[in-house]
Formats: C-alpha cells, sequence, structure tokens
C-alpha cells in the first residue's frame, strides 16, 4: 500500500494562492504582459517579419531581435532600411502594429484621436496619435517591456543587496562575526578603489546610450577586485602569521544604515541620483532604484533569521560543523525567503510607479531613446482635450500595479495560512 506524497511548503503556498481569485487572475494576466515583452517586435514596430524582393525572401524581425540583445550591430544596409515602409517589396508582412513608438506618421501629425477621422493609407491609430503623429498603441506596448524590465530586474537587484545584508544581520547579530584586522582595512580600501575604478574613471563609457555591456564590465570590475583583496588578504594573514581578530556588530551596523536610508524619503533619493548619473538608458534607473529598495528587504529578512537561527535544525548544522555559509544559503534562507517574496512582488509595483514618476517630470527617460509610460505621460500635459494621451498610459500603469499589489496580497494570504 502506497503512502501518499505529503505536499511540499512551496506547493501548499501555491495551492492557497490559487484560491484567492484576485491573485489568480492577476498573476495570469502578468504572464500576458511577460509574453507581450517578449514578442514585441512581432506585435508592434515598422520592421517587417517577412519580407520578399525580387524573389529573395528576408526575415528583419530576427535581425532586430539579435540588435536588442546586442547580440549583432546594425549593418549599413539595415541602416539604409531604417523607413521600412517607405521600401518597395512584392510582399510584406509587418506586425498586428506596423509602426514603432518614434515612427513619425506625416499624415496624422497634431493629434488624432481613435475616434475621430484619420488620414492616409497607412494602418489605423487605435489608440490614436501625439503631436509628431507617432502611434500611442505602439508605444503603449513597448512602454510594457520597459515597465516590466524596470520592475523585475530591479527589484532582483534589491532583493539580492536585502538578503545579503539581512542575511549577514540576522545569523551572525552583533557578536557572531570576527575578522582579521588586516581583512577589515584592505577591504575598506578597496571599496573606495572599486568605486573609483569600476564607476568614475569609467564613466564616459556609461553614459553611453548603449551601456548595458560597460554596466556589466563596472560590476564585474567591482565585485572583481573584492574578491582578489579577500584572496590576498588570506594569503598575507597565513604569511604574517598573525591572529588579531575584531568583532564585528553586523547588526548594529547595518540596521544604523537602514534606518539612516529610511529616514531620507525614498523617492527623493532615486531623483538625485537619477538627475546626476545620465539616463539616456534605462539601465541607470534600474540600478538606482535597486541600490535603494532594499531596506525593507533586508529588515524583514533579518526577522525571519532571528526567528529560525536558534531552530533545532540550524543547532544541528552547526553541531555537524557546517560552514556559516553554507548554514545560511542552505538551511536557513530556504526556510526564511517564504514571506520576503511578499515585499518583492509589492516592490516591483513601487519600482514601476518610481520610473514612471521620474519620466514624467523629466528626470528619468525623456522619450527621445526609449519611450515608456511615463515619457507618453509627460507628452500629455498640454494636451488636455486630447483625452487619449492620458488615459491609455494612465490605464496601463493602473492595471500593472494593480496586479503585483493583487499578487502580492494573494502571496500575503497564502504564506500566513493557519494551515501551512
Amino acid at each position: 500500500m502506497q503512502k501518499s506524497a505529503t505536499p511540499s511548503y512551496w506547493s501548499l503556498i501555491w495551492r492557497r494562492f490559487k484560491q484567492n481569485r484576485g491573485a489568480r487572475w492577476s498573476f495570469r494576466v502578468f504572464v500576458i504582459l511577460l509574453w507581450i515583452a517578449i514578442l514585441n517586435p512581432f506585435l508592434v514596430g515598422d520592421v517587417p517579419i517577412y519580407t520578399k524582393t525580387d524573389g529573395e525572401s528576408h526575415f528583419p524581425i530576427f535581425k532586430k531581435y539579435l540588435i536588442d540583445l546586442g547580440l549583432a550591430e546594425k549593418t549599413k544596409a539595415y541602416r539604409i532600411n531604417s523607413y521600412w515602409h517607405e521600401q518597395k517589396y512584392d510582399q510584406a508582412i509587418y506586425p498586428i502594429i506596423p509602426y514603432s513608438s518614434g515612427y513619425m506618421d506625416k499624415e496624422n501629425i497634431h493629434f488624432k484621436s481613435p475616434l475621430g477621422p484619420q488620414n492616409g493609407e497607412g494602418a489605423w491609430h487605435w489608440f490614436g496619435t501625439d503631436q509628431y503623429g507617432r502611434d500611442v498603441a505602439a508605444g503603449i506596448l513597448e512602454g510594457v517591456r520597459v515597465a516590466l524590465k524596470v520592475g523585475l530586474l530591479s527589484m532582483l537587484i534589491a532583493t539580492i543587496i536585502g538578503l545579503f545584508m539581512g542575511g549577514l544581520a540576522g545569523y551572525f547579530g552583533d557578536e557572531g562575526l570576527k575578522l582579521p584586522l588586516l581583512t577589515i582595512v584592505l577591504n575598506v580600501l578597496t571599496f573606495f578603489a572599486a568605486i573609483h575604478f569600476a564607476f568614475i574613471s569609467r564613466s564616459y563609457q556609461l553614459s553611453l546610450k548603449d551601456n548595458s555591456g560597460e554596466l556589466l564590465k563596472s560590476i564585474a570590475i567591482f565585485i572583481g577586485l573584492f574578491v582578489v583583496t579577500n584572496l590576498f588578504a588570506k594569503g598575507l594573514q597565513k604569511f604574517l602569521n598573525t591572529s588579531k581578530t575584531i568583532n564585528i556588530p553586523l547588526d548594529l551596523l547595518v540596521m544604523r544604515l537602514i534606518e539612516v536610508l529610511n529616514s531620507i524619503p525614498k523617492l527623493l533619493l532615486i531623483i538625485v541620483f537619477a538627475a546626476i548619473f545620465s539616463t539616456q538608458s534605462v539601465w541607470p534607473i534600474i540600478l538606482i532604484i535597486g541600490f535603494f529598495g532594499w531596506t525593507g528587504i533586508a529588515r524583514f529578512f533579518r526577522a525571519e533569521l532571528l526567528r529560525v537561527r536558534n531552530m533545532p535544525y540550524i543547532q544541528a548544522a552547526r553541531a555537524m560543523g557546517f560552514s556559516d555559509w553554507r548554514i545560511l544559503t542552505k538551511h536557513a534562507l530556504p526556510n526564511a525567503i517564504g514571506p520576503v517574496m511578499i515585499l518583492v512582488a509589492f516592490g516591483i509595483a513601487g519600482a514601476i510607479i518610481a520610473e514612471a514618476t521620474l519620466s514624467f517630470l523629466g528626470i528619468g527617460l525623456d522619450g527621445s531613446t526609449q519611450v515608456t509610460w511615463g515619457t507618453l505621460l509627460k507628452n500629455a500635459r498640454g494636451a488636455e482635450a486630447n483625452w487619449w494621451m492620458a488615459v491609455f498610459p494612465g490605464l496601463a500603469i493602473f492595471l500593472t500595479v494593480l496586479i503585483f499589489n493583487l499578487i502580492g496580497e494573494g502571496l500575503k494570504q497564502a504564506i500566513d495560512a493557519k494551515d501551512i
């Protein structure tokens, strides 16, 4: 007679989550938005999916995919065909909305309503146009990709920092970590050197429009310098044969840092740093939001670790001689991370609002390089009679923030359930 398998912790949470109708439908909408972001070039843009000229077939859309991913560069022929609608093809298949967010329809400038008459023989502008004849629907769909990129990646950064800082504070406390004095001094000096060599000295490269690769290089330099420093410190410690250590009050230091950051309005901090750094690319916005969005996650994770660090399985792992890193990552983290996911869901909604706010104020992306929902709302100022310029971007922001809040509420109810 076979025994029925006991449901795992996460399967119980998923089961409870699906019982929440609002959270369930919100998650489905999120999946749809995710597919819209992934398949964006097939849905909106003036780059043809398929063309046939002089008997030769081409698929320009796949070239655009590679260019967007940074795996290919624009060739001379690709630049010549920038205005795809003006080319002559024997046959061509365009995306569902055959306009990019930057394409200016000269026949429909000066705010064409989605309900009113439109000029020309081109495709209908379902959400109308702005003062330059740019399609609002194209901007809305392209804004989905930017919103999800900002929300998901910034909270990924915030989660990594928050788990690291909260884990150190909650697991080691004020008396659980002792480090050699030499290691502490070298790491402090390396911090200032890493800031200089990774970011300050590379400010020109980071200010370029397509700087995602340069940003990854800077992060790699920053982390690499610390790795080299600690390896050097470990070897030098053995060579000098010194054993003097200093107790590091990690819990005190982390909590004071969190209190300082929380004492300043977070949006104000983001606005100040976004104004300092170049915003031609979305990556600085992602990093800024991520670097200032970790404090709530760190406090929550610290509280969970204070609860679980004296559990019998943690004591058993220590008795078996496991390293602190293994205990923290293999045993404490999986049992304390569940409630953190609630803050992550709410944080994604907050990050989307923060990016839209920055772009609306003209501090984030200005719309000349990349269209976001915030830049669309910015263009709606002074166009009160043209209701579609504010209604559609505002509705997109409202619905996206709403679904992530409902997902967070569903996770909260599922994790706080009595039977889990």
